[in-house]
Formats: C-alpha cells, sequence, structure tokens
C-alpha cells in the first residue's frame, strides 16, 4: 500500500514536471524523512513547477513564499495585532502555518529573514513573544535559489544549510521532455488542473513508517565511515555534522522506501551521500556555501575510497 501511493505521488508530479526524474525521488525522500529540500539551480528549469506539483499532490494547506530583500522575520512567521474588541493582542499567523510551504528564491532575502525559518525547520513550531505554536504535520519547507553568483543574492549561513536534508539540482532537460514542456506548457494550465492523490493524514501515517525501515550495524558503521572521511580530508574545511550522518541514514530509508523495501542497502547510502552531504561541507579552497560542484567531487571520491559492507 505505501508503495502504491509513493508511485502515484511520483506519477502525479511527473505528469507536469518533465525534467530530472531524481529529482522528484530526492524530493520525495525529503517528504518521507520529515525533512525539508533545497532546490538549487539557475532560473527558468523548473524549481518551481517540481515543488508546487508536490503541494499539489497533496491534500493540506500550501502557502507560497516569494522571499525579497525587504521581507521582515514578521511577514513570515506572523505578527501580534491589537483587537479593539477582545482589548488585547491576537497573533495572526504568518504563511509559514501550512504544511507543504514553498520559499521561492530564499538566498534573495536577508539574513535576518533566513534565521527565521531555523526553528519551524528544526522543531515544527515558531515562537513569538513567549508564546509557541506548534506546526501541522505534515509539515515540509522546500526551497529554491539561484547559484550564489548571481546577482542580488545573500549567502545562506551554515546552520541553516545544515537543516536542509537535501539539496537538488534540477538541470536542464533532455531534448524529448524540453519538447513536451514546450508542447504542453505545464507551468500554466496542467499545473493548475493537477488534483491531490494523497491526503495529508495520509503523508504522515508514510513519514511515521520510515522508522520501521531496518537498518544493519554494517550500514550504520558505512554511514560512520564515510561521514569520518568527510571530517578528515585535507580538502574539506568542514565536514558532515552528526545532525548530517542521522540526515544520511533517515534519507536512506526514504529511499528504500520509494523501492518498496523495508530494509536498506549500501546503494541508498550511496545515492543519497552527495544530495545529503554536498551542502554540510565547505572546501578549504572556498570561504561560502556555494561550492556544490567542487565539493561533489571531493565526496565522489571519499565515495571511491570508503569500502562498501557485503
Amino acid at each position: 500500500m505505501s508503495k502504491q501511493m509513493i508511485d502515484r505521488l511520483r506519477e502525479n508530479i511527473q505528469s507536469v514536471f518533465f525534467g530530472n526524474s531524481k529529482a522528484v525521488d530526492l524530493l520525495l525522500v525529503g517528504l518521507l524523512a520529515r525533512g525539508h529540500v533545497l532546490i538549487e539551480d539557475v532560473p527558468g528549469v523548473g524549481k518551481t513547477v517540481l515543488a508546487r506539483s508536490l503541494a499539489r499532490s497533496i491534500d493540506c494547506r500550501f502557502s507560497r513564499i516569494q522571499l525579497t530583500p525587504d521581507l521582515m522575520p514578521g511577514d513570515v512567521l506572523g505578527v501580534s495585532v491589537f483587537n479593539n474588541q477582545s482589548h488585547g493582542f491576537e497573533f495572526k499567523p504568518g504563511p509559514v502555518f501550512a504544511n507543504i510551504v514553498l520559499a521561492d528564491e530564499i538566498n534573495r532575502t536577508t539574513p535576518r529573514t533566513q534565521s527565521a525559518l531555523l526553528e519551524a525547520m528544526s522543531e515544527e513550531q515558531v515562537s513569538i513573544e513567549n508564546q509557541t505554536f506548534p506546526l501541522e504535520r505534515p509539515f515540509m519547507l522546500v526551497a529554491t535559489q539561484n547559484p550564489f553568483e548571481f546577482e542580488g543574492t545573500y549567502h545562506l549561513p551554515e546552520n541553516q544549510l545544515d537543516r536542509f536534508l537535501v539539496r537538488i539540482t534540477v538541470g536542464y532537460p533532455q531534448r524529448d521532455a524540453e519538447h513536451q514542456i514546450l508542447s504542453t506548457r505545464p507551468g500554466r494550465a496542467a499545473l493548475d488542473a493537477l488534483r491531490p492523490v494523497a491526503t495529508g493524514r495520509q503523508v504522515v501515517e508514510l513519514q511515521d513508517q520510515l522508522p520501521n525501515v531496518k537498518t544493519d550495524a554494517a550500514i550504520i558503521e558505512y554511514v560512520l565511515d564515510l561521514v569520518q572521511a568527510t571530517r578528515d580530508n585535507a580538502e574539506l574545511r568542514l565536514g558532515v555534522s552528526p545532525r548530517g550522518a542521522l540526515a544520511l541514514a533517515e534519507a536512506a530509508q526514504g529511499r528504500a522506501m520509494i523501492a518498496g523495501r523495508d530494509y536498506v542497502v549500501p546503494d541508498d547510502i550511496k545515492e543519497m551521500f552527495i544530495p545529503v552531504c554536498s551542502h554540510r561541507v565547505l572546501g578549504k579552497s572556498y570561504v561560502h556555501n556555494g561550492d556544490a560542484h567542487g565539493t561533489d567531487a571531493i565526496l565522489r571520491a571519499i565515495l571511491g575510497h570508503v569500502a562498501v559492507p557485503r
């Protein structure tokens, strides 16, 4: 039943998103593992279509935040407004109070507004003026960003990048897929006509099955070997954190669920290693967070050197 529902979600998304199918699977891994997803690529390759197609495939609340340099934390989280009738302040929730939140172009807003999302991403709650407001499950933040070289962008700090389970690069579509995009214009009518194939409750039930996916002790040792290799690598200034190691294990469980298995295999770890870890490490030759391509090569080399369990 779980595999059938996951397949329905994938097929629904791919009915309007004709790009990289691996990007769709990574998005679903983020959903199953209760993680957040960062989609990074140049403008116009379908980042927003991918995120919106997921939201429209689930019958739950969706909000979209267009992040701009003048956006304030209260515009995202909400504000307290004085009510003349009750003679008191009432909290008006912001757009983060939804099940699927699309934070469009997250690196175009200021670090102050970026950091306002940290508590929601980490603890599924928002604290405003000594009050804590829980966020309803499922809660997932899908953020898009343009490459850091683009004008008008702010670097995401390492502690915020560490809150994203995976970073997805969409890439340019294949020629036949692009022909289909030009013929059907899926970002318009087709996306608006997309209907849900799962409820929010069903998604929560899927998420609650993730811990039941078995991870052998040898697989855990493999994760620890890979993580330690990033910390010992001479080309990396910052290795994968314990939170990153946990994210790698959970993402592998999500990939196993997508494949219809109730156990993790080494290939799950290998496939998820770069999407989970590339944004969590920093090369010594680079100060900021945008060296995804350089760190990918280092991580691929680590994958080639660390022994795979048999």
